[in-house]
């Protein structure tokens, strides 16, 4: 993974620092009280990045995508966006696209899993479970394979050697997140590039 993105914070009124300026985007929200609150508030922070991202008006942007399928935005300029969000512990992070390409983030709670290495094995591969060493390596491991599946539009599944091809395609970086968590996104490059 490349050097680590940050993530603009949202406080229920607006982002903390300076107007986004990329084709992609990464937002998050802290301290939610339950999951129900967590997953209005990313929408939120979601629609308030596209607004700012798009210069177009909340009213002009519509969240798009059924329970269990990736999300995305409908512009009034004609605009589709790829989204992807993901929520762990307190926090709650959304990557959005403006550019075509497809995204997909993850974040994971850096926790004491007992049986990691037999999920490692399972689930990212004999190679990547050989070099992982403790929970915060099998944390940033997970979640940059959550993020690669959700990019693909691919549900989560034991690892398979003729699936490593498809999401390798897929660049990922880290997220700078409170300690205690691990985070990535992963994109593929726009139709058009």
């Amino acid at each position: 993974m490349d050097r680590a993105l940050p993530v603009r914070w949202w406080d229920g009124g607006g982002f903390a620092d300076a107007p986004f300026d990329a084709a992609m985007h990464v937002v998050g929200v802290r301290g939610q009280p339950d999951r129900a609150t967590a997953r209005r508030t990313i929408r939120s922070a979601l629609l308030a990045a596209l607004a700012q991202a798009s210069g177009l008006s909340p009213s002009s942007i519509r969240l798009c995508g059924a329970p269990g399928e990736a999300p995305w935005a409908l512009l009034d300029d004609g605009r589709r966006v790829a989204l992807s969000i993901s929520h762990d512990g307190d926090l709650s992070v959304a990557a959005l696209r403006l550019d075509g390409g497809a995204v997909g983030i993850d974040v994971m709670q850096v926790t004491d899993v007992p049986d990691w290495q037999a999920v490692a094995r399972d689930y990212l591969g004999p190679a990547a479970a050989a070099t992982l060493a403790g929970a915060p390596a099998f944390a940033r491991a997970w979640s940059e394979r959550e993020a690669r599946l959700k990019c693909r539009g691919l549900a989560l599944a034991e690892w398979g050697a003729c699936d490593e091809p498809l999401l390798a395609a897929c660049t990922c970086r880290s997220l700078v997140l409170p300690d205690g968590y691990a985070g990535s996104v992963a994109v593929l490059p726009a139709p058009w590039s």
